[in-house]
């Protein structure tokens, strides 16, 4: 396995420096964000599409400094019911589809998106409950109607470029579990499947553990995100895991994220990387810096060290003991 960062965090440092800074925290990989919500700091990504030379450029920039492009990031809502903001959601992921074999790599990591709750609405609905009637009648015009048909088209145009789609499950969109990444694979076509990222598992009562062994038994975990979360119990007991409160506000939320290691410890983080591992995993595990208790810097460079200390690097021996 390799750290690597998801460098959109990293993004306020520009290109070079950038860079030099994942050579000097000893970093292997990178993946790097290219539009929608993760936005498009370091090259655009239009034009890079169209310039061999840029596209060489790139390549040999992170090869100088030991990083292997591992991903490209494009989260964003292609499902969107607002038409300005899925236009531009699908254009970036299109974008993404075809520039990732140019630089690389043969992964796009995104989400699945979330439109409204019937044609006629304006803003995405996420469903979270099973009644009243009109909840169930929405879930089959979201999966039936909208992303099973947009997914489909969308895998093949990604598998004839051999790149695969890697789901980041996150509440707020359709799929937001294992079930629901292994619902849409099934569904839409075999080269779908995970950005496996445990921080948004936790609040919502799922063990990645054996969501890593589902879906690693399934062979679909195509890139990890390093990424913690810490529950407030208190909080929590008294007003549940769903929780619309601003990040900001620590105090009073029954969750927020926390850099590697500030959420669980080894009593998480050795059996994760050991499932991935039993399951074939060998990539990278990409750092994500959302801590609001922690400067980029320090969040950052803390999980890189922590990680360190967990990830396996090497491949396994032969069992001499027997």
């Amino acid at each position: 396995m390799k750290l690597g960062v998801m460098a959109a965090g990293l993004g306020g440092m520009g290109w070079e420096k950038a860079l030099d800074y994942c050579q000097k925290v000893g970093l292997e990989a990178i993946e790097l964000p290219v539009g929608a919500y993760p936005g498009k700091p370091f090259f655009d990504p239009d034009e890079v599409l169209k310039d061999a030379k840029a596209q060489q450029k790139i390549k040999e920039a992170c090869k100088k400094r030991g990083l292997e492009i591992r991903g490209l990031a494009v989260h964003g809502n292609t499902l969107s019911p607002i038409p300005k903001l899925r236009k531009q959601h699908i254009h970036a992921h299109n974008t993404a589809i075809r520039l990732a074999p140019l630089l690389g790599t043969d992964v796009v990591i995104t989400f699945s998106g979330c439109p409204g709750g019937s044609p006629d609405d304006k803003m995405p609905n996420w469903v979270t409950c099973a009644w009243p009637g009109e909840y169930e009648k929405i879930l089959r015009y979201q999966w039936d109607d909208v992303l099973i048909p947009f997914w489909t088209r969308k895998a093949k145009e990604a598998a004839s470029e051999g790149v695969k789609i890697a789901f980041e499950a996150h509440p707020g969109f359709c799929v937001y579990n294992p079930e629901t990444i292994l619902r849409l694979r099934a569904a839409c076509g075999q080269n779908l499947g995970a950005n496996l990222d445990p921080s948004h598992f936790f609040w919502q009562g799922i063990d990645p553990v054996e969501a890593a062994r589902m879906l690693g038994d399934a062979g679909c975990v195509y890139h990890v995100h390093g990424k913690d979360t810490g529950i407030d119990q208190f909080n929590t007991r008294r007003n549940g895991a769903l929780d619309t409160k601003n990040y900001g506000d620590i105090a009073n939320r029954s969750w927020v994220f926390r850099t590697c290691g500030y959420g669980h410890g080894d009593e998480f983080w050795k059996p994760f990387i050991s499932m991935l591992k039993q399951k074939g995993y060998d990539g990278v595990i990409s750092i994500e810096h959302e801590d609001v208790l922690m400067s980029v810097q320090e969040g950052f460079e803390k999980a890189v060290a922590y990680l360190r200390t967990v990830i396996i690097k090497e491949q396994a021996g032969t069992a001499w003991w027997f």
